[in-house]
This record gives C-alpha cells, sequence and structure tokens, in this order.
C-alpha cells in the first residue's frame, strides 16, 4: 500500500477517505455511510411535511403550489440548507471549546515536562530519567516560603515596636516588661537599669542577661573540643529517646483501646524508665552488651579521644576513625548549633537596623563580642550605643568560673576590712585630748561605776565581758545549708560590703568635716577605688545563677527620652529567642485538663433528703436505651449500654454526693480521649450523647 493510501497519515488529503485531512469521515465511523444516513433523515422529513400539507389543503391549492416547481424539492433544499448550518455551527462551537480545553491541556503538560523553558530534548531526557515527582516546584516554593517569612517578620517587628511603646506609655518609664514577654521571661538572669556614672541626670545604663538551657536550644551546641565518642553516644542516646517514645505512644493506644484509663505523668515517667534498660547498659566490656547495638564496641574503641584535630603524623585516609570523624564532620554536627546561634543574631540585627562596627568571632572557644562601636573608651562613646556577648558554657567551665567568683568575693572582703581597720585606728587616734567624742568614750568612763554599782549586786557579767555576735553592720547571717553551699547568692557579703563603704564615707566626712589632710586624700582614694570596682563586679553575672547553656548578655547605654537603641534590642532579644529557643514547656501544665475539677454531679447544691420523682427526660431515656438495645443491640459494646443506663438512672436519682466513686466518674466525667485521627467507637458515640 503507497502512502497516499495510508489513511491515518497526515500527509493524506481528500475529502472521502476517513481521518485524511480535509476529509468529511473518520475511522469512528467505521463503515457507516455518513451521507446516506443524512439524506434518510432528510427524506423523512420532508415526507412527513408533504403529508401534512397533503392532508390539510384543498387539491386545487396544491395544484397552484406546484406551479413553479415541485414542492417536495423545495421542501428538501431548504431542510437541507438549515440541517447545513445547524451542523456547521454546532462543529464551530464543538472545535472552540474543544480547542481551549486542548490548549489548556497542552499548557499543563508542558508545565509539568518544562518544555517551555527547556528543549524539548531536554525536557523528555528529564521526564525519562525522574519524572514529575523528581523535578518539581520545591526550590521555588521555598523561596515562596521566605519571601512570607520575611513579610511576616517584617510586620511582626512593627507589632513589636508598636506593644513596647504602648506598654511604655501606660507604664509610665521603662522597666524590665520593656525587652522580654511573657513567654520568655523565666529565661532573664539578670536584668538593671542604673543611671549613667558620667550622665546620671539624660542616659541609662541597662544590663541584660539571658540563659537558654541545653534542653532549650533547637539546635544541640556543642564544643570545638569535644570528642568524636561524645558526639556519637550523644546521637544514640537521642536515637534511644525516640525509640522509647515510639514504643511508649503505641502502648498509650493499646490502653485506650482496651478501655483503660490513660496514664498519669508519673507513670508515663516510669513506663519510660523501665524501658531503657532494653537498649542501654552499664557493661562497657561486653561486646553483645546493649550499649552497643546501633554502634559497635569496636568502632568506639577507634573513635576513643579523638577530637576535632587528628595529629598529621597519624592521620591516614583508610583508618576508620579517619573516616567515621569525615562523616560527622560533613554532617557539622560539631558546628552547626553554635553558627546557627551566630547567623540568627546576626541576620536580625542587620534587619533591625541596629548596626554594628566591631565582631569577634572566638569559634573554637564558643564566644561571639559585637560592639556597636570599636572604641573603648566610654567617655568618647555616644549615649545610644550596645554591646553583646554571645558564649555557650558547659558545667566544667561553670564550675571554673564558680571558683574564680569565690575568691574575688573573698579578695573585696579582704580589702575592704583592711580599709575599715585603717579609718579605725585613725578615728581612735584623732579622739586623742578630746574628751567625749561617742558613745564608745562615754562607755569607757563609766564603765567602773557599772561594774561596782550595778554587775556586782547582780552578778551579771560586764558588758566588756559578754560575747559579741552582731558587728553593728549586717544582720546575723543565717547557717548554710546545702543548698546554699551549693548555689551561693552572695547577697549577704555583697549587702554587708556596700554598708562598709557608705559607713566608711560617713565616719571620713565626721572626722574631717571640711578639712583636707593627706590621711583623708589617701584613705578617700582607696574607697573610691574600691567601690567603683565592687560596683563593676556587682554588674556581672553570678556563674551561681547560671546552667549550662548558651549565655546571652547585653550591655546597653540609651538617652532617657529617646531610648531608641533601648527599643531596638527589645525587638532584637525577643526575636532571636523565638528563633534559638524552644521556650519553656511544662508537660503537666500542658496535659492538665480542668474537666475533673469542673464537671460535678453535685453542682446545683441540692439539700433534698429523698429522690424526687422520675423526670419525664429520665423515662425518655429508659425508652430510648431499650429501642436502642432492641435494634442494633448486636452492634453495641456492653460498656456503652452500662453508660447509658448509669447516665439514665443518675438523671433519675438527681444529683449525686460528692463521693462518687472512681470507677463511674471515669465512665462518666473522665472517659479517656482517644487518640487525634482515630474514628469512634460506638461506646464513644454514646458517650456524647
Amino acid at each position: 500500500m503507497g502512502s497516499v493510501d495510508l489513511p491515518k497519515s497526515p500527509n493524506v488529503y481528500h475529502p472521502e477517505k476517513r481521518s485524511a485531512v480535509g476529509s468529511r469521515n473518520s475511522l469512528a465511523q467505521e463503515d457507516r455511510d455518513q451521507q446516506r444516513e443524512v439524506d434518510q433523515l432528510l427524506e423523512e422529513e420532508v415526507d412527513k411535511v408533504m403529508n401534512h400539507i397533503s392532508s390539510k389543503l384543498p387539491k386545487e391549492v396544491l395544484e397552484r403550489l406546484d406551479v413553479m416547481g415541485g414542492l417536495k424539492e423545495k421542501v428538501y433544499n431548504y431542510f437541507n440548507q438549515n440541517y447545513q448550518n445547524m451542523f456547521n455551527r454546532y462543529i464551530v462551537t464543538s472545535e472552540d471549546e474543544m480547542l481551549k480545553k486542548l490548549r489548556n491541556f497542552i499548557d499543563r503538560e508542558e508545565m509539568k515536562v518544562l518544555t517551555r523553558y527547556t528543549p524539548k530534548e531536554i525536557a523528555e531526557l528529564l521526564d525519562q530519567v525522574g519524572g514529575f515527582d523528581k523535578f518539581n516546584t520545591g526550590e521555588i516554593e521555598k523561596s515562596i516560603v521566605n519571601m512570607y517569612g520575611h513579610l511576616q517578620g517584617h510586620i511582626q517587628r512593627g507589632v513589636n515596636d508598636l506593644e513596647n511603646h504602648t506598654n511604655s506609655l501606660l507604664r509610665q518609664k521603662t522597666d524590665v516588661g520593656a525587652f522580654i514577654r511573657g513567654e520568655n521571661a523565666y529565661s532573664i538572669v539578670k536584668c538593671s537599669f542604673k543611671d549613667n556614672i558620667y550622665k546620671p541626670k539624660t542616659v541609662t545604663d541597662v544590663k541584660m542577661s539571658v540563659n537558654i538551657l541545653d534542653s532549650e536550644l533547637i539546635s544541640p551546641i556543642f564544643h570545638y573540643q569535644v570528642t568524636v565518642e561524645y558526639l556519637v553516644k550523644n546521637l544514640i542516646s537521642k536515637t534511644i529517646i525516640d525509640v522509647i517514645d515510639k514504643e511508649l505512644e503505641k502502648f498509650k493506644d493499646n490502653l485506650i483501646d482496651e478501655g483503660k484509663e490513660e496514664l498519669n505523668d508519673s507513670e508515663i515517667i516510669f513506663e519510660k524508665m523501665k524501658r531503657v534498660e532494653n537498649y542501654t547498659s552499664d557493661n562497657k566490656e561486653d561486646v553483645k552488651s546493649n550499649r552497643y547495638r546501633y554502634f559497635a564496641k569496636h568502632l568506639m574503641d577507634r573513635v576513643e579521644g579523638l577530637r576535632a584535630e587528628i595529629d598529621p603524623d597519624t592521620f591516614d585516609q583508610l583508618n576508620i576513625r579517619e573516616n567515621i570523624k569525615q562523616i560527622i564532620d560533613i554532617e557539622n554536627i560539631r558546628n552547626r548549633g553554635y553558627n546557627t546561634a551566630i547567623n540568627s543574631i546576626t541576620s536580625i540585627l542587620d534587619v533591625s537596623k541596629m548596626g554594628y562596627q566591631y565582631v569577634e568571632n572566638m569559634k573554637n572557644g564558643r564566644e561571639l563580642k559585637i560592639k556597636e562601636y570599636e572604641d573603648d573608651d566610654v567617655t568618647q562613646l555616644p549615649d545610644e550605643r550596645y554591646q553583646i556577648r554571645l558564649k555557650y558554657y558547659d558545667n566544667a567551665q561553670l564550675i571554673e568560673e564558680r571558683k574564680s567568683y569565690d575568691v574575688m568575693i573573698q579578695s573585696f572582703d579582704t580589702e575592704v576590712h583592711h580599709l575599715w581597720e585603717v579609718l579605725d585606728m585613725v578615728y581612735v587616734d584623732s579622739k586623742f585630748m578630746k574628751g567625749v567624742v561617742d558613745f564608745i568614750d562615754l562607755a569607757a568612763r563609766y564603765k567602773n561605776k557599772i561594774r561596782k554599782r550595778l554587775k556586782v549586786k547582780s552578778g551579771e557579767p560586764l558588758y566588756e565581758d559578754i560575747e559579741k555576735s552582731w558587728d553593728e553592720v549586717a544582720f546575723i547571717k543565717p547557717a548554710e545549708t546545702q543548698v546554699e553551699q551549693m548555689n551561693r547568692t552572695y547577697m549577704y557579703e555583697k549587702d554587708k560590703l556596700k554598708k562598709k563603704l557608705i559607713l566608711m564615707k560617713e565616719k571620713l566626712q565626721k572626722m574631717y568635716n571640711y578639712k583636707y589632710p593627706i590621711q583623708r586624700r589617701v584613705m578617700e582614694d582607696r574607697l573610691g577605688f574600691l567601690e567603683n570596682q565592687f560596683n563593676k563586679f556587682d554588674y556581672i553575672i553570678n556563674p551561681y545563677h547560671i546552667q549550662p547553656g548558651l549565655i546571652l548578655d547585653v550591655d546597653i547605654t540609651s538617652i532617657k527620652r529617646k531610648k531608641a537603641t533601648l527599643d531596638g534590642m527589645a525587638n532584637v532579644l525577643n526575636e532571636f529567642l523565638h528563633g534559638v529557643s524552644k521556650g519553656f514547656q511544662d508537660a503537666a501544665f500542658a496535659s492538665f485538663s480542668r474537666r475533673r475539677s469542673t464537671v460535678r454531679e453535685d453542682i446545683s447544691m441540692s439539700f433534698a433528703q429523698e429522690a424526687p420523682e422520675e423526670p419525664h427526660h429520665a423515662k425518655l431515656g429508659e425508652q430510648y436505651l431499650e429501642q436502642f438495645k432492641g435494634v442494633d443491640g448486636a452492634g453495641v459494646s456492653d460498656e456503652a449500654v452500662t453508660v447509658l443506663q448509669e447516665k439514665s438512672a443518675t438523671s433519675s436519682r438527681g444529683p449525686k454526693k460528692t463521693g462518687t466513686s472512681k470507677k463511674s466518674r471515669g465512665l462518666v466525667d473522665s472517659a479517656p480521649a482517644r487518640k487525634r485521627g482515630r474514628g469512634k467507637s460506638s461506646g464513644d458515640e454514646l458517650r456524647t450523647l
């Protein structure tokens, strides 16, 4: 057969051949004769019209109608013309609608295989290699999410500004509430507002310290020097906890399916503890120990003591430890959390228009310092400025910090006490040949008379012989318990030192009045130095108040009437905490339900001694129960029927007493809730009636 005889070829053009270009016949017609069918349809319609006319009109009228030609041919031509017009309009309309649908379909298919943006061959290749599910619009969707995220961030920042200004107006002052909102207040370690030393009337110095615990960090932070062994064990521990949580969820679902009561908070903790031994063990030497289920003992021995760097002399790319370390390094577990925190604080400062000129990132020490201005001389700096210190502490570092803090407190106490003694000796010498100057002189003068006239008769000891416990500077400090010994606040010692400094100032003024001899100038210089240094020391964070985790220490200097840096840093702190910390989660508070404490059957406070007459709605409930059991009793659980019976009985008896049994409360008031996404059983449906 030649190419011109191929009925399906697009190169065939013929008015009659099936499916040829320009053909009026289609392969879908199969063996049907389209022209004959049309002729038959027209002839039938014409015959019907002619028969109708012939039966209705007189013979003479029919003869006159056929004068100019046959009536049948005219009717036939008229029907044929109108039929062709209607058919053509239908075809055009159908083709237009089909063309639109086909064009939309082609556009969708082209979008799927990216033929609008790539050559046809590449689109076909991509489709053959991966298909639509491999080459999707994920990156575009991420970009859209980022755009909406940035937009939401700008809107939230504006709302926070408005909220801070509103709170400031309502308070008529700036306080801690302007910095940290309620949901993050627990993270504050220290917040202090005080007047600037050089401009106390117009400028405020603010210190804000925030502690984000290890358990609250979204991305965990590790020190750079931590061993590979520690990182591997940390990953295994998280895996074990996740497995135990999944097992516990299945266990809780089974309890609910069996109709038993849910576990309370304590029971959940104990169930988790019981499953720990299935995956862990204290036996480090046994190869088959549960602790080596996820990571073999011989691999653990290879990475023991391995840190961030390997000695170049012993480095070998084919060793086991080098390849394990490379896997850990590729995942960037060691630096991921710290880098996330750094990127978060710097990006927030940028978008918040809080520029900075000095950055020092001590990566290996896990510490970051940011200052708005590089200069350290406070007398040359502007009145609007800030500096941030971000540092990660582990328990070992905090122990050393606490030791240093203890030594510093003792040193201040020694120096202040030494100045106190010097000043006291100078004061005693200044009283020489002046008679009675203070109460001590007066008491010494009358000491003998008091002893002879009063103490000898009564037998009481002299005042000078009594042991003195109160030093007249601070009240007596109570004995320390283990709590105070392990968490020293040093509030008593600090208050005592401050009082000593104040008393020495007053004593100097009383001794010399308006005279300024060399002794006074020397002691005042020493007193000013100790007071200045002690104020700086008191300004820093007490390491006994810090727990292992991330410390954000912010120092702000802001003009009281302007507060530009103050308001800007408030947004930075709240946004940083939201992006880095998961926040405080109280599991008991989250799972607490008021149903058991507020839904009470004796809430009506009835004093009736006898059961009232059975109400109408109780009878209806019993009738419904009987009807329900009679119709669908086979598909209802015994528990559901019991519940409905108890409800009916309760409504008929009136209000219960407070001593309702635990079983009835569990069935009626506090039925265990089903897991979200599960369908209710027939008993649960009855329980809601």
